[in-house]
Parts: C-alpha cells; structure tokens; sequence
C-alpha cells in the first residue's frame, strides 16, 4: 500500500500578483509627483524604487511557492523561507552599495518599501478571503442531466 498523499491537480492561483501590481503601480503613480513636490524629486525616486523593490519581492515569492507546490505541497515553506533570505540578503547588498547622498533618499525608499508590504499584504488577505479554497477535492462538476458522475450508476445492477 503507497504512502504517497494524493495530489490535486488544481493549478496555483498566481492572480493576486496582478491585483497587487496593479495596486502598487497606482498607488505609486500617485505618490511619487506628491513626495517629488513636498520633498524633492530623490524622493520621488525613492518612492518608485520602493514600490518597485515590493512588486519585485512578492512576485519572486508567489512563483517559487507556486513552483514549489507544484511538486510536493511540503516544499512551499522551505521555499518561502529560502526565496525571503535570498531576497532579504540582495536587498541588503543593495540598500548598502547605494549612496547616503545619491539620486534617491534612502528613507523615503524604506518608508516606501514599508507602506508597499503593507498594501500588498491587505491585496493578498481580500484575494484569499474572497476566493472559495477548497479543503479537499471538490465535488465532480454536475453533467448534463443535474445528476453529478457518481450518481449515474448508484442504484442500479
């Protein structure tokens, strides 16, 4: 007898990064012109970098989890957490070979990055608070007749 779980053959909803995209491009078209004329135009920068550092992680996590679960339900963690530590160390390399007085204010990037997460975090909570998640398999679709498959043949032989 195998020991092997069954597996669904649901594809992974990768849509919530369209939404999210979708969500940080408008935010940051509207923030940047703001923060350029109340700050100064390194801290428009800032803000479009900042967004898109946000955009650039949570897809980078959506496809490896998506890939990940593609091959064993049990790989998602470990790939989660593997693709944040990668992520976490490039940024870190980055943040640190950018210069204190360059063409972006590092601060507004990191308060940037912040308000990002955050607003991509309320996207993916209503994306998965407004999707039905299945559980276990669910039911066969019904056929033609309103009857579901397993239906067809009960009671009779």
């Amino acid at each position: 007898m195998s020991t092997t779980p069954t597996r669904s053959d649901a594809p992974w909803d990768l849509s919530f990064l369209r939404v999210g995209a979708s969500a940080a491009a408008v935010v940051a078209a509207l923030a940047a012109p703001v923060a350029g004329l109340v700050a100064g135009w390194d801290d428009a920068v800032g803000v479009l970098a900042g967004a898109a550092v946000v955009t650039a992680f949570f897809v980078v996590s959506g496809v490896v989890v998506a890939w990940a679960g593609r091959i064993d339900d049990t790989f998602t963690l470990p790939a989660a957490l593997g693709a944040f530590f990668v992520k976490a160390l490039v940024l870190f390399a980055v943040l640190n070979a950018l210069p204190e007085d360059g063409w972006l204010d590092r601060r507004t990037l990191a308060w940037a990055v912040i308000v990002g997460a955050l607003l991509w975090s309320g996207v993916q909570l209503r994306w998965v608070w407004t999707r039905p998640l299945y559980y276990v398999p669910p039911p066969a679709p019904p056929n033609g007749r309103g009857t579901r498959p397993e239906e067809d043949h009960a009671g009779r032989g």
